[in-house]
């Protein structure tokens, strides 16, 4: 069984797309499409904007959606994949892929997102630390005993936790983690605090997009970030999305229930095909891993 997984934030590079789009149809289609949905020129900009102009959330998220599709179309092969799930914003990429949303919906969604957490991120400055070498429970503890804002973000791999909040709640973090033995504790060079309370007016204004999107059955089971478990009701497949925003991305235990669940190998799709692939061999290290 094969699971296709789908990066976020993280995974983009300068001319992101320019070769998937000179060399391939089906790709090429995406891509103009994209810049006709969302009225200006994204594909130039992936193509020949800097590393700098790549780190801006509202032109990084759907550069990677719109990558991440014209990947997964490269060719126009149909593929089949037995789960898909896809990291933070990969997790829309991952529905389309599964046929849950349609691929206009999925980039006026992530264009949503990506403006309504740009907003949240000017209102109240955060900003997120990567915690090496610690037990998550360990991490979780001493985000507890942190009066300032500062909560569990992303769970990549084992010993390796990303936390978010206000500037003073990482910085606390980031002492309290040292003192306790972290082999790294260290400020990451985000423009917010992703997946903690502090995106609340982001997820009010998303929960609003979403609900007047149209989900569909998707023809596999998507893993999803909140709950790290398997989901196919589109009901459900909406709430755990609108919930993401401010809850943490289980990627450690989204990877260990895939296995548990079945699937033997994995294929990352889109960005530097690198980031997710590491993930999986971090948790085991002769995992079958290939990239689109």
């Amino acid at each position: 069984m094969v699971a296709y997984v789908f990066p976020g934030q993280g995974a983009q590079f300068e001319g992101m797309g320019k070769d998937l789009y000179e060399s391939d149809a089906h790709a090429k289609l995406i891509f103009d499409q994209a810049d006709e949905i969302l009225g200006y020129d994204l594909s130039n900009i992936m193509f020949n904007g800097s590393a700098e102009d790549l780190k801006e959330t509202k032109i990084t998220q759907p550069a990677l959606f719109v990558h991440s599709l014209a990947s997964y179309n490269k060719g126009g092969i149909k593929h089949t994949p037995d789960a898909v799930a896809g990291h933070s914003l990969g997790e829309f990429s991952a529905l389309v892929a599964s046929g849950a949303l349609s691929f206009e919906d999925g980039l006026k969604l992530v264009y949503q997102r990506a403006m309504a957490m740009q907003k949240a991120c000017d209102a109240v400055p955060g900003t997120m630390a990567a915690i090496l070498g610690l037990d998550d429970e360990v991490v979780e503890e001493i985000c507890k005993g942190i009066t300032e804002v500062v909560v569990p973000a992303n769970y990549n791999c084992p010993g390796q936790l990303v936390v978010s909040g206000s500037k003073a709640g990482i910085e606390a973090a980031i002492e309290k983690c040292n003192e306790a033995g972290a082999r790294r504790a260290l400020a990451l060079p985000v423009g917010g605090a992703f997946h903690s309370p502090l995106m609340q007016p982001a997820k009010e204004e998303l929960a609003r997009a979403i609900s007047d999107t149209t989900f569909n059955q998707p023809n596999c089971p998507i893993y999803q970030n909140v709950t790290g478990m398997p989901v196919t009701d589109p009901v459900m497949i909406k709430q755990n999305l609108i919930d993401q925003l401010t809850g943490s991305v289980k990627w450690t235990q989204t990877m260990k229930n895939m296995v548990e669940g079945g699937i033997e190998s994995i294929v990352e799709v889109g960005g530097n095909g690198k980031v997710l692939s590491g993930l999986f061999k971090k948790l085991d290290r002769k995992f079958p891993t290939s990239a689109i």
